[in-house]
């Protein structure tokens, strides 16, 4: 998944918005026959991919992960979903803000995609950034059912050489059943090794409680990483987005630092770093300043928590006779400073108005519950358009929740008065706290949810309903 500057700048939706990445691997049924003018096409239909050499059966989009979609702030995304699947399906356009018809979640803004039916996805994206789509129905996302959605600004203030798309995943769709990967490691096996979820000591960063035998960049194993490529000088620009249904990581690219420029595609004031730590759904865009002389140097990818462990390879050009590192091959910048929500300071914050806000929703995150309720029997948040809503939560569990708000961007309220805008926050486990404050001008009913897929699916949920 990448693009350099020239590439970057001469792309629209209709020339490149389903052109397929490099470095994927997939077989599958692909979107061959044409879109009705000026629409994309996707399929849902199951596939097999070849993870390092083994062919797993799964459903996706035609690759894993599925095509590129790209186009400019201001471009209408048109999107053609036909659904090849035995079962229902819809698009979530993650990050993104549509109008509520067209936010791709079953029974709430739409009907669900029968089998052998279709649905057309269109509407304007004015807000450039790095964003996601992925299936919305039941743990669809947790096979091979999502992509990366990139908006261009219509003029670029970043100055970079070369761009690449890492989507972090977390992998078992088929594994267990057709070979040639074990279980997951135990804690003596590697980088990443962690105690079991079931041991969960108090100071750990939990995200999810599942056993997946792989991690994924890009659709590839460690043993089979993808390779980014760079000259010595250059500067590479990485849209790193977890994609993960259940677990959180930690990024790292070994020998070099990297400077945050967004979060969840909205820009922040640089900040450089030796790390990130990414809850599912979270987005962040680095510069990597590739002032190495050469060779092969590890992109580390550590579940957090728990055992696990995913990399790519960035490799110097001339530098092919170079060994790689060793699959397990741990970078010690993953230990080093990791950017927090205080070191980020929204480039662009929310018009928010003077005052105080004028609706408060002071929630408790625990287990699987949101409020003390589990959806679908939990009462929406009733807000009013035009209103300063704010959201207090404090999570009593044991495991850290990536909170997601559908339709909306907030602004994370951090001691600097102006922290990140986002759409997706991950809440501490253990008594921890977030705030955040966001506008009412998106009429709809919305998803409030824990993008853990399992606590979702065990009713991690509110509705966000305007009245």
């Amino acid at each position: 998944m990448t693009a350099t500057r020239r590439r970057f700048l001469g792309l629209s939706a209709a020339a490149a918005g389903l052109a397929l990445l490099p470095g994927c691997s997939g077989r599958g049924p692909s979107a061959a026959a044409p879109p009705a003018p000026g629409a994309l096409r996707l399929t849902a239909a199951p596939m097999r991919v070849d993870l390092a050499g083994h062919e797993i059966p799964t459903w996706g989009y035609g690759t894993l992960p599925g095509p590129e979609i790209r186009l400019r702030a201001g471009d209408v995304l048109r999107v053609e979903l036909d659904n090849a699947l035995p079962e229902d399906t819809t698009i979530h356009w993650h990050g993104l803000a549509p109008p509520n018809r067209m936010d791709g979640v079953p029974r709430v803004t739409q009907d669900p995609v029968v089998p052998g039916g279709r649905f057309t996805y269109e509407f304007t994206t004015p807000v450039p950034g790095s964003f996601m789509y992925h299936a919305h129905v039941g743990m669809q996302l947790d096979r091979g059912l999502y992509g990366p959605l990139v908006v261009e600004p219509r003029s670029e203030e970043l100055s970079y050489d070369r761009e690449h798309v890492l989507m972090l995943d977390d992998w078992r769709d088929g594994v267990d059943a057709h070979g040639g990967h074990g279980p997951a490691p135990g804690p003596d096996a590697g980088p990443g090794a962690a105690p079991g979820a079931d041991e969960d000591p108090g100071d750990a960063v939990s995200f999810g409680g599942r056993s997946y035998p792989l991690l994924l960049v890009n659709g590839r194993p460690p043993e089979d990483a993808p390779v980014l490529t760079t000259r010595p000088g250059d500067r590479l620009r990485l849209r790193v987005m977890n994609i993960a249904a259940d677990t959180g990581f930690r990024f790292a690219v070994a020998g070099h630092r990297l400077t945050v420029t967004h979060t969840d595609g909205m820009p922040v004031e640089p900040v450089t770093v030796e790390a990130l730590r990414l809850g599912m759904g979270e987005r962040y865009d680095v510069l990597v300043e590739c002032d190495q002389a050469g060779g092969v140097w590890q992109i580390g990818v550590q579940a957090e928590g728990r055992t696990g462990w995913g990399r790519a390879l960035l490799r110097y050009d001339g530098s092919e006779a170079s060994s790689p590192p060793a699959v397990a091959e741990r970078p010690a910048e993953l230990d080093g400073r990791l950017a927090s929500y205080a070191d980020l300071l929204a480039r662009e914050p929310l018009p928010l108005p003077s005052g105080e806000p004028d609706r408060r929703f002071e929630l408790e995150l625990s287990g699987t519950q949101i409020g003390g309720q589990s959806y679908p029997d939990a009462d929406p948040l009733p807000v009013a358009e035009g209103e300063w809503v704010r959201i207090s939560m404090r999570n009593t569990s044991a495991k850290w929740h990536p909170m997601h708000l559908h339709g909306h961007h907030f602004q994370v309220l951090t001691p600097t008065g102006r922290g990140p805008v986002k759409d997706t926050v991950t809440v501490p486990a253990r008594g921890g706290e977030v705030t955040f404050d966001f506008l009412a001008t998106n009429p709809g009913d919305w998803l409030f949810h824990c993008h853990n897929h399992h606590h979702m699916e065990d009713g991690m949920v509110r509705l966000v309903r305007y009245g």
